[in-house]
Protein backbone atom coordinates (compact mmCIF):
# COMPACT_ATOMS: atom_id res chain seq x y z
CA UNK A 1 0.00 0.00 0.00
CA UNK A 2 1.54 3.38 -0.96
CA UNK A 3 2.44 5.72 1.89
CA UNK A 4 -0.31 8.23 1.09
CA UNK A 5 -2.93 5.48 0.99
CA UNK A 6 -1.81 4.11 4.35
CA UNK A 7 -1.85 7.53 5.97
CA UNK A 8 -5.23 8.44 4.52
CA UNK A 9 -6.68 5.13 5.69
CA UNK A 10 -5.37 5.70 9.22
CA UNK A 11 -6.84 9.21 9.32
CA UNK A 12 -10.21 7.95 8.11
CA UNK A 13 -10.16 5.04 10.55
CA UNK A 14 -9.51 7.19 13.60
CA UNK A 15 -11.49 10.29 12.66
CA UNK A 16 -14.80 9.24 14.28
CA UNK A 17 -13.28 7.52 17.33
CA UNK A 18 -12.03 10.42 19.44
CA UNK A 19 -14.98 10.94 21.82
CA UNK A 20 -15.26 7.22 22.64
CA UNK A 21 -11.65 6.12 22.17
CA UNK A 22 -10.52 5.95 25.80
CA UNK A 23 -13.56 4.12 27.12
CA UNK A 24 -14.08 1.69 24.23
CA UNK A 25 -10.37 0.99 23.78
CA UNK A 26 -10.10 -0.05 27.41
CA UNK A 27 -13.23 -2.21 27.14
CA UNK A 28 -12.20 -3.98 23.93
CA UNK A 29 -8.79 -4.79 25.42
CA UNK A 30 -10.58 -6.28 28.46
CA UNK A 31 -9.10 -3.55 30.64
CA UNK A 32 -5.51 -4.21 29.58
CA UNK A 33 -4.77 -1.17 27.40
CA UNK A 34 -4.47 1.27 30.36
CA UNK A 35 -2.10 -1.18 32.08
CA UNK A 36 0.03 -1.48 28.94
CA UNK A 37 0.29 2.28 28.65
CA UNK A 38 1.31 2.64 32.30
CA UNK A 39 4.03 0.06 31.82
CA UNK A 40 5.27 1.96 28.75
CA UNK A 41 5.53 5.18 30.75
CA UNK A 42 7.37 3.36 33.55
CA UNK A 43 10.22 2.47 31.15
CA UNK A 44 11.38 6.11 31.11
CA UNK A 45 13.74 7.40 33.81
CA UNK A 46 11.83 9.76 36.07
CA UNK A 47 14.06 12.76 35.37
CA UNK A 48 11.46 15.42 34.56
CA UNK A 49 12.71 15.73 30.99
CA UNK A 50 10.89 16.77 27.84
CA UNK A 51 9.12 13.84 26.17
CA UNK A 52 7.80 13.66 22.62
CA UNK A 53 4.75 11.38 22.57
CA UNK A 54 4.15 10.28 18.97
CA UNK A 55 0.76 8.93 17.85
CA UNK A 56 -0.50 10.57 21.02
CA UNK A 57 -4.16 10.17 19.99
CA UNK A 58 -6.42 11.43 22.76
CA UNK A 59 -3.43 11.83 25.06
CA UNK A 60 -3.59 8.73 27.25
CA UNK A 61 0.17 8.20 27.38
CA UNK A 62 0.79 11.95 27.56
CA UNK A 63 -1.44 12.11 30.66
CA UNK A 64 0.61 9.37 32.29
CA UNK A 65 3.81 11.22 31.46
CA UNK A 66 2.46 14.41 33.03
CA UNK A 67 1.65 12.54 36.23
CA UNK A 68 5.27 11.42 36.43
CA UNK A 69 6.51 15.00 36.16
CA UNK A 70 7.59 15.14 32.52
CA UNK A 71 7.11 18.04 30.14
CA UNK A 72 5.25 16.68 27.13
CA UNK A 73 4.77 17.46 23.47
CA UNK A 74 2.25 15.26 21.65
CA UNK A 75 2.16 14.54 17.91
CA UNK A 76 -0.63 12.92 15.91
CA UNK A 77 -1.73 13.05 12.28
CA UNK A 78 -5.45 12.97 13.17
CA UNK A 79 -6.97 16.42 13.79
CA UNK A 80 -10.00 14.78 15.40
CA UNK A 81 -7.89 12.93 17.96
CA UNK A 82 -5.78 16.03 18.61
CA UNK A 83 -8.99 17.97 19.32
CA UNK A 84 -9.94 15.50 22.06
CA UNK A 85 -6.43 15.73 23.53
CA UNK A 86 -6.65 19.54 23.57
CA UNK A 87 -9.83 19.38 25.60
CA UNK A 88 -8.15 16.96 28.01
CA UNK A 89 -5.04 19.03 28.68
CA UNK A 90 -6.21 22.65 28.44
CA UNK A 91 -2.77 23.84 27.34
CA UNK A 92 -0.65 21.67 29.65
CA UNK A 93 0.66 19.65 26.69
CA UNK A 94 1.91 21.13 23.42
CA UNK A 95 0.03 19.33 20.62
CA UNK A 96 1.21 19.21 17.01
CA UNK A 97 -0.59 17.75 14.00
CA UNK A 98 2.13 16.02 11.99
CA UNK A 99 3.26 12.68 10.55
CA UNK A 100 5.62 10.44 12.49
CA UNK A 101 7.46 9.81 9.24
CA UNK A 102 8.50 13.47 8.94
CA UNK A 103 8.61 15.11 12.35
CA UNK A 104 8.78 18.93 12.35
CA UNK A 105 11.52 19.11 15.01
CA UNK A 106 15.26 19.64 15.02
CA UNK A 107 17.67 16.79 15.61
CA UNK A 108 18.07 15.78 19.29
CA UNK A 109 15.24 18.06 20.45
CA UNK A 110 13.78 15.76 23.15
CA UNK A 111 15.04 13.96 26.23
CA UNK A 112 12.82 10.94 25.58
CA UNK A 113 10.39 9.72 22.89
CA UNK A 114 7.38 7.42 23.25
CA UNK A 115 5.07 6.02 20.59
CA UNK A 116 1.98 3.84 20.69
CA UNK A 117 0.32 1.58 18.08
CA UNK A 118 2.17 3.40 15.30
CA UNK A 119 4.24 1.11 13.10
CA UNK A 120 1.32 -0.70 11.43
CA UNK A 121 0.21 2.66 10.00
CA UNK A 122 3.43 3.78 8.31
CA UNK A 123 4.81 2.73 4.94
CA UNK A 124 8.38 2.18 6.13
CA UNK A 125 8.56 1.23 9.83
CA UNK A 126 12.35 0.97 9.80
CA UNK A 127 12.71 4.53 8.50
CA UNK A 128 10.10 5.72 10.98
CA UNK A 129 12.05 4.31 13.94
CA UNK A 130 15.07 6.14 12.54
CA UNK A 131 13.08 9.38 12.34
CA UNK A 132 11.93 8.99 15.94
CA UNK A 133 15.52 8.39 17.05
CA UNK A 134 16.66 11.46 15.09
CA UNK A 135 14.82 13.84 17.43
CA UNK A 136 16.01 12.00 20.57
CA UNK A 137 19.06 13.28 22.40
CA UNK A 138 21.97 10.91 23.15
CA UNK A 139 21.34 9.13 26.43
CA UNK A 140 17.57 9.47 26.06
CA UNK A 141 15.07 6.63 26.01
CA UNK A 142 12.90 5.57 23.09
CA UNK A 143 9.93 3.42 24.17
CA UNK A 144 7.04 1.89 22.25
CA UNK A 145 3.82 -0.04 22.73
CA UNK A 146 2.43 -2.20 19.93
CA UNK A 147 -0.13 -4.96 19.73
CA UNK A 148 1.45 -8.41 19.70
CA UNK A 149 0.53 -11.92 18.64
CA UNK A 150 0.60 -14.45 21.50
CA UNK A 151 2.50 -17.69 21.26
CA UNK A 152 1.76 -21.10 22.71
CA UNK A 153 -1.54 -22.02 24.43
CA UNK A 154 -2.79 -18.42 24.41
CA UNK A 155 -2.74 -18.19 20.60
CA UNK A 156 -6.05 -20.00 19.89
CA UNK A 157 -7.89 -17.78 22.38
CA UNK A 158 -6.36 -14.67 20.80
CA UNK A 159 -7.33 -15.92 17.33
CA UNK A 160 -10.95 -16.28 18.39
CA UNK A 161 -11.08 -12.96 20.20
CA UNK A 162 -9.38 -10.86 17.52
CA UNK A 163 -10.83 -12.74 14.57
CA UNK A 164 -14.43 -13.08 15.74
CA UNK A 165 -15.25 -11.21 18.95
CA UNK A 166 -13.72 -7.85 18.03
CA UNK A 167 -15.54 -7.60 14.68
CA UNK A 168 -18.85 -8.46 16.38
CA UNK A 169 -18.23 -5.92 19.12
CA UNK A 170 -17.32 -3.28 16.54
CA UNK A 171 -20.56 -3.86 14.65
CA UNK A 172 -22.54 -3.51 17.86
CA UNK A 173 -20.79 -0.27 18.84
CA UNK A 174 -20.88 1.47 15.42
CA UNK A 175 -19.51 5.08 15.38
CA UNK A 176 -16.41 3.92 13.51
CA UNK A 177 -15.67 0.93 15.69
CA UNK A 178 -17.08 -1.49 13.12
CA UNK A 179 -14.23 -0.66 10.76
CA UNK A 180 -11.68 -0.89 13.57
CA UNK A 181 -12.96 -4.27 14.75
CA UNK A 182 -12.70 -5.66 11.23
CA UNK A 183 -9.33 -4.06 10.47
CA UNK A 184 -7.35 -5.04 13.58
CA UNK A 185 -7.18 -8.79 13.01
CA UNK A 186 -5.59 -8.68 9.57
CA UNK A 187 -3.50 -5.62 10.41
CA UNK A 188 -1.85 -7.15 13.47
CA UNK A 189 -1.29 -10.56 11.88
CA UNK A 190 0.17 -9.13 8.68
CA UNK A 191 2.52 -6.80 10.53
CA UNK A 192 4.01 -9.60 12.64
CA UNK A 193 4.27 -11.98 9.69
CA UNK A 194 6.23 -9.38 7.72
CA UNK A 195 8.18 -7.99 10.65
CA UNK A 196 8.97 -10.55 13.36
CA UNK A 197 10.45 -9.22 16.58
CA UNK A 198 14.04 -9.91 15.56
CA UNK A 199 13.61 -7.68 12.49
CA UNK A 200 12.00 -4.95 14.56
CA UNK A 201 14.93 -4.99 16.98
CA UNK A 202 17.26 -4.60 14.01
CA UNK A 203 15.46 -1.32 13.22
CA UNK A 204 16.17 -0.07 16.72
CA UNK A 205 19.83 -1.02 16.60
CA UNK A 206 20.23 0.55 13.15
CA UNK A 207 18.74 3.77 14.53
CA UNK A 208 21.46 3.97 17.19
CA UNK A 209 19.63 2.47 20.16
CA UNK A 210 21.46 0.20 22.62
CA UNK A 211 20.39 -1.86 25.60
CA UNK A 212 17.15 -2.56 23.76
CA UNK A 213 14.69 -4.65 25.78
CA UNK A 214 11.21 -6.02 25.14
CA UNK A 215 8.43 -7.19 27.39
CA UNK A 216 5.43 -9.20 26.24
CA UNK A 217 2.36 -8.28 28.27
CA UNK A 218 -0.97 -10.08 28.76
CA UNK A 219 0.23 -13.40 27.31
CA UNK A 220 1.81 -11.57 24.37
CA UNK A 221 -1.19 -9.48 23.35
CA UNK A 222 1.00 -6.39 23.64
CA UNK A 223 4.73 -5.77 23.29
CA UNK A 224 6.65 -2.90 24.90
CA UNK A 225 10.13 -2.14 23.56
CA UNK A 226 12.61 0.38 24.92
CA UNK A 227 16.23 1.36 24.50
CA UNK A 228 18.75 4.18 24.95
CA UNK A 229 20.23 6.30 22.18
CA UNK A 230 24.01 6.16 21.92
Amino acid sequence: MPAWDRQDHARALFAPLGPSYDRVGAALSLGQDPLWRRFLVSRLPQDGGHVLDVATGTGLVAAGLLKRGFRVTGVDQSPEMIAVARSRFAGRVALVEASAEDLPFERESFDHVTFTYLLRYVDDPRATVGELARVLRPGGTLASLEFGVPRGPARPLWDVYVGAVLPLAGRALANGWREVGTFLDGSIRTFWERHPLERQLDWWHAAGLHGVETRRLTLGGAVVTWGTKT
